[in-house]
């Protein structure tokens, strides 16, 4: 059996768990050494059981807690060269680690995973995932993308669980209180997706077979959990299909693990 789930997710700080058996993947790690390793420990799961950790990109809510966790515990981490040089340059990763590059459309095996990067729509460097795990399970993970580009949505079709950014709600932003430079920022095709538009590929998704689907990267200023699975449900309704029973949608936690998906 596969799960998926957060150890923490929104604009504070982000950690994902892909886990097979007794071997998972982290995906980002946005806060503490502390915070994350507290989590682990809740859930069950040893550090020498992570075969790694896949880095999505540079910003401080994807990476704040590697430093310190790496000098403990040197995992192997996996990010586009982009992004490990930027890390290289910080001192984020120690001598001990070893840094790989995989960049958009390469496919690496990580201990029993086997992982695809594809290129976001961010403003800096950023990469999604596409993960298959030994059972034959596959899931992805974008987050920090402004748009789906056809890239994005070949690499999440055809997938078990996608977990996908649902950052803002378009309103709650453009009448907040963020500067507007900020606010133009999120908004654009480099920035984050908002509740209707990630409500729309959540639909097309579903034309293409996947059934569950984890929200991410919820903004705490400018949207809610309760905001963003209002939008997609009233989408999926719509369409005739039933949330709950035709399809699950979770919106996960801010500041603690949510509750684990199978896939």
């Amino acid at each position: 059996m596969a799960f998926f789930t957060t150890l923490y997710s929104g604009s504070s700080g982000n950690c994902g768990v892909v886990q097979c058996g007794q071997e998972y993947l982290l995906i980002d790690m946005g806060k503490s050494c502390r915070t994350t390793l507290t989590a682990l420990r809740k859930l069950g799961l040893s550090v020498m059981d992570c075969a790694g950790i896949l880095v999505t990109h540079e910003h401080s809510d994807h990476v704040a807690g590697l430093d310190t966790f790496l000098k403990k515990y040197p995992l192997p981490v996996y990010s586009s060269a982009d992004t490990l040089e930027t890390l290289e340059s910080r001192g984020t990763l120690p001598p001990a680690v070893e840094a790989v590059a995989v960049d958009g459309g390469q496919t690496l095996d990580i201990g029993s995973f086997r992982v695809t990067a594809f290129p976001t729509s961010h403003d800096v460097p950023c990469c999604g995932y596409r993960i298959l795990t030994a059972d034959g399970r596959r899931m992805a993970i974008a987050t920090d993308l402004g748009i789906l580009t056809p890239v994005v949505a070949d690499s999440l079709t055809g997938c078990d669980l996608v977990a996908l950014e649902a950052n803002y709600d378009a309103f709650s932003l453009h009448g907040g209180p963020y500067p507007y430079y900020l606010k133009k920022r999120i908004a654009s095709d480099r920035g984050h997706l908002d509740n209707k538009a990630c409500a729309a590929a959540i639909l097309d998704l579903i034309q293409e077979g996947c059934r569950k689907f984890a929200l991410c990267h919820l903004s705490q200023t400018n949207n809610s959990p309760e905001l963003a699975l209002t939008t997609v449900y009233n989408v999926l309704l719509a369409a005739g299909i039933q949330p709950g029973r035709d399809v699950i949608v979770q919106a996960q936690t801010r500041n603690d693990i949510s509750p684990l998906l199978e896939f």
